[in-house]
């Protein structure tokens, strides 16, 4: 299983915590232990040249998309974005 974060999971003042930190939270309390990949750059930026990173560029052939955060399971099911990945793990809990 793999998440793709923006630079990390870690702590943040944004309110209700930063997306891809949120995401990880919820993965983990559901008894997974993902690898964390950091996609780095930023959606807000352009694509080009800021998003050009092999992570970025990984998670647009998953999705189509540049946004993380993105999770990736076992079996190949790619869930895009920090509520999804949220609900994904509360009905997947081990």
């Amino acid at each position: 299983m793999k998440l793709y974060v923006c630079w990390g999971t870690f702590p943040s003042p944004l309110p209700g915590g930063h997306p891809c930190r949120t995401a990880y939270l919820a993965v983990q309390r559901a008894g997974y232990e993902p690898s964390v990949e950091r996609a780095l750059g930023t959606a807000w930026l352009p694509y080009f040249p800021f998003n050009v990173t092999p992570g970025r560029l990984a998670v647009r052939r998953l999705t189509g998309h540049i946004e993380v955060p993105v999770l990736v399971t076992d079996d190949g099911q790619v869930v895009q974005g920090s509520q999804e990945i949220v609900d994904w793990a509360q009905r997947n809990a081990l």
